[in-house]
């Protein structure tokens, strides 16, 4: 649920959210969920059918509201969020890239070329539980990747990169509703040029894999874009589009994306780390990327499809800007 703590008297909103493959929020679990919670609540809003619906929630603790929901869901796979009404529609909006909007970490699959990527894997894994500093945890993992062949990039995008389900919907309905989108990584241009574009984000920062006759060097530009550099690019956008804080949204699973979810109106950990999941503002586990789109109070029919791009790897020449 939401980790927004909200004045006594502000109106809530509870947003409940399955995965549109296991459409498991029926008519007969969404009444128990709202009998459950009673006089707390004044009616209930279907986003899709079997899979989002809101609940409006007034005078209402957050705390034990979200134990009731839970009972009544008796362990179903729903995500729940809770928080303010008001607001709810962002204009701004930043994800992270790898395990967020691609299924895969870019990283790791060009450590599968050299051989390493178990190696790769598990330096990946304790930088993104937030056990190790991201910056170092990077360097030391582009330097097993020296030598490699740069356009072995373009295999992997080509071959092994597939977006999170729901991410391109949830980036054409947030721009088609004027929000602003932007792709922020640890990863690589190399990466979120193409990716990014698919996507339809409006711009996409990251860093940058340093290359010598067409292979890896072995080295990152510096600075290394982090945690910090994510948060960073929160606020400038935020300021450059003049928006106030809670107008933003973002989302991310690993621990340098927390200083940016904890800055945004709404911070969303997606299938994220439990590091991450109990610190974010919410936390969404079981449902697709659409889920952004419901607790922003869209319904199913206000989404636009994305437009069909095929992935473009990047120009080899854009990988040094």
């Amino acid at each position: 649920m939401s980790r927004i703590r909200p004045a006594a008297d502000t109106p809530l909103t509870a947003t409940l959210v399955a995965n549109p493959a296991d459409p498991c929020l029926t008519a007969a679990l969404a009444a128990k969920v709202e009998a459950a919670l009673g006089p707390a609540t004044a009616g209930m809003l279907v986003l899709k059918e079997g899979v989002a619906i809101d609940l409006p929630l007034y005078g209402a603790d957050p705390v034990p509201v979200e134990a009731a929901l839970r009972e009544a869901l008796a362990g179903a796979p729903v995500d729940v969020v809770i928080q303010p009404s008001a607001g709810r529609r962002k204009r701004l909006f930043l994800a992270d890239m790898d395990s967020t909007m691609i299924e895969q970490e870019c990283i790791d699959e060009l450590a599968d070329f050299v051989g390493l990527k178990a190696q790769v894997s598990e330096i990946t894994e304790r930088a993104m539980r937030g056990e190790i500093s991201f910056e170092p945890a990077l360097r030391d993992r582009v330097a097993l990747l020296q030598g490699l062949a740069a356009a072995t990039v373009d295999r992997i995008i080509a071959e092994r990169i597939t977006p999170m389900p729901g991410g391109g919907t949830l980036v054409a309905t947030m721009r088609a509703h004027g929000a602003y989108t932007c792709l922020v990584s640890g990863g690589f241009t190399l990466f979120t040029g193409p990716i990014g574009a698919t996507l339809g984000f409006h711009e996409d920062r990251s860093n940058r894999l340093l290359v010598e006759d067409g292979t890896l060097t072995g080295r990152v530009a510096e600075p290394i874009l982090g945690r910090e550099a994510k948060l960073a690019t929160l606020r400038e956008l935020r300021a450059r589009l003049g928006l106030a804080p809670a107008d933003t949204l973002a989302v991310g699973d690993g621990a340098n994306d927390l200083a940016m979810l904890a800055e945004a109106g709404l911070g969303v950990a997606y299938r994220a780390k439990p590091a991450v999941a109990a610190a974010a503002h919410a936390r969404i586990d079981h449902a697709d990327l659409t889920a952004l789109l419901y607790l922003q109070g869209y319904a199913a029919a206000d989404f636009v499809a994305p437009a069909q791009r095929p992935v473009q790897p990047l120009d080899s020449g854009l990988s040094h800007r």
